[in-house]
C-alpha cells in the first residue's frame, strides 16, 4: 500500500510521520531542536540545524515502514521564519524565528505602502524580515539572493528545487491569496528582481526527491516532494475538518480559534485573517488567554485533581478575564487590557470552575465575533492542545457555545503534513 510521510518543523522538534492511503498511521518520530539564539527582539538559528535534525528523524523513520512503498512527502513549518540564500540553497543569511519582532523600522516602512488588512505589515512578519535581512545581504554576498521561508529551504534541500513557496506560508511575506499574485504595491519597497518565491497552493508537486535521499532511505527514485505549509495549518488539517461552518479550538497556552469558510476574512485590529485551504478559507483569530493562565495559579495535577471535582450544575458568579500577559487583540481589542481574575472563591474547585467558565466565554465571544464579521457560526468544534482531555471544560464550553464540541483524534501538524502529502480530497 501507497505511504505518504509529513514532516513538521516546529520550535522544539522536527516531527515526522508515515500514514497510510486511507490516512492511517503507520509510523512517527520526534528529533529534539535547539533552542534559537535570542538577543533581545532577535531571535535567529541556523539553517542547517533543521536540517541535520530532519535528517536524523528521517532515518529512525524509515527503520519503521516499508520505504519502496513511499510515494510523496510533505513540509510543514513555523510560520514567518525566514533566511536568505543563494539560488542553489547556500544560506547567506541565519533565519529570523517566527517569534522574531526585531524588524520594527522595516515594519513601519511597509505600513507606509501595504493594506490596511496586510498581515504582512507586522515587524514580526516575513517580508519585515526579509527587509532587515536584505540589508545584511547587500554587505555580505554579491550573489542573486532568494527570499526562501524554512519550509521552502528544506524543501529546497530535498529537490534542489529553490524559490517555491506555498500560499500559506508566503501570506506574511505580502502575497495575495485571493489574487493568487504578488500585489503591485510590493514594487514600491525596490526588492531586489527575482528574490520573491513562486508560489503555489499547497500540496502541489514539486519535484522529484534527490537520489541521494533516495539511497539514503531506500525510497522508489520517483518519490515527489510537494510544497507545504505552517504548522497552525497542518495542525488544523490534522484535525479532519472539511466543510464550511467546522471548527478548532487549540487550549494550549493560548486559545485559539479556527474556522473554515467559504469566503476570506481579514481585520487586523483584532488580529483576524485567513489562510487558503483548497477553495475555502481557515478564518482565525488567538487570544492571549489559556492554559498559561491556569498554570499560573495550578499544577497540572491539581488541575486534573480539582477540575474532576467540579460541580457542574454549580452556577459561576463572576465575570473574569484571564490573561497570559498584558493585553489582548481577539475577542476584544485592547492593548492596554490587564488580567481579570478576582475576587477569588474559598474554594480551589471553585475558583478552577470560574476560570474555566470564563475562557469559555471568551471562547463564544471569539466565535461571534467571527460570525459578525462574515465567517460562519460554527457547526462543530473540535478541540486540541492539552485542555481538550478535560472533561469538565469540554463540558463547560458544551454550554455555552450550543454546538457539539469533541476531541481531535489527530492534531500533530506531522500527521496534518503526512494528509497534505497524501492529497486532502
Amino acid at each position: 500500500m501507497d505511504i505518504f510521510i509529513g514532516i513538521d518543523v516546529g520550535t522544539s522538534a522536527v516531527r515526522v510521520c508515515a500514514i497510510d492511503a486511507y490516512a492511517s498511521q503507520l509510523a512517527e518520530y520526534r528529533q529534539e531542536l535547539p533552542a534559537p539564539q535570542q538577543q533581545g527582539g532577535q531571535i535567529q538559528q541556523h539553517a542547517v540545524i533543521w536540517l541535520t535534525a530532519l535528517q536524523q528523524a528521517m532515518d529512525e523513520l524509515c527503520n519503521n515502514i516499508q520505504t519502496e512503498a513511499v510515494r510523496r512527502i510533505a513540509i510543514d513549518a513555523t510560520s514567518a521564519t525566514l533566511l536568505l540564500c543563494t539560488t542553489d540553497g547556500k544560506p547567506i543569511t541565519p533565519a529570523l524565528m517566527y517569534n522574531d519582532s526585531s524588524a520594527i523600522q522595516q515594519a513601519r516602512i511597509i505600513s507606509q505602502t501595504a493594506p490596511f488588512n496586510s498581515p504582512a505589515r507586522s515587524a514580526s512578519s516575513s517580508l519585515a524580515k526579509l527587509l532587515l535581512l536584505s540589508e545584511q545581504a547587500e554587505t555580505s554576498s554579491t550573489s542573486p539572493w532568494l527570499a526562501t521561508h524554512q519550509a521552502d529551504w528544506l524543501n529546497g534541500q530535498l529537490t534542489g528545487k529553490y524559490g517555491i513557496s506555498d500560499e500559506n506560508n508566503a501570506l506574511k511575506l505580502g502575497y495575495d491569496a485571493l489574487q493568487r499574485n504578488w500585489p503591485f504595491w510590493l514594487q514600491q519597497l525596490k526588492l531586489p528582481n527575482n528574490c520573491l518565491p513562486q508560489v503555489f497552493p499547497p500540496g502541489t508537486e514539486i519535484g522529484k526527491l534527490l537520489p541521494i535521499y533516495c539511497k539514503r532511505w531506500h525510497m522508489p527514485d520517483n518519490t515527489l516532494v510537494t510544497t507545504g505549509t505552517t504548522d497552525s495549518t497542518a495542525g488544523v488539517i490534522a484535525t479532519g475538518i472539511h466543510t464550511p461552518g467546522n471548527a478548532v479550538t487549540s487550549l494550549g497556552s493560548t486559545l485559539v480559534l479556527k474556522v473554515l469558510s467559504s469566503q476570506p476574512i481579514s481585520v487586523p485590529e483584532h488580529g483576524v485573517y485567513s489562510q487558503r485551504l483548497g477553495d475555502q478559507w481557515l478564518v482565525g483569530g488567538a487570544s492571549n488567554t489559556g492554559g498559561a493562565v491556569l498554570k499560573q495559579f495550578f499544577s497540572t495535577q491539581q488541575l486534573e485533581t480539582l477540575s474532576k471535582a467540579i460541580d457542574l450544575k454549580r452556577s459561576c458568579k463572576y465575570h473574569y478575564y484571564p490573561l497570559a500577559c498584558h493585553g489582548e487583540r481577539f475577542p476584544v481589542n485592547d492593548p492596554e487590557k490587564i488580567s481579570q481574575t478576582t475576587p477569588r472563591p474559598n474554594s480551589d474547585t471553585d475558583f478552577l470552575h470560574e476560570l474555566l467558565n470564563s475562557i469559555a466565554q471568551i471562547e463564544k465571544q471569539g466565535y461571534d465575533l467571527l460570525a459578525s464579521l462574515g465567517a460562519p457560526y460554527p457547526d462543530s468544534v473540535v478541540t486540541t492542545g492539552g485542555g481538550a482531555v478535560n472533561p469538565a471544560w469540554t463540558a463547560i464550553r458544551k454550554q455555552h457555545l450550543a454546538i457539539p464540541v469533541t476531541t481531535a483524534t489527530h492534531q500533530e501538524a506531522a500527521y496534518g503534513a503526512a494528509l497534505l502529502a497524501r492529497g486532502l480530497n
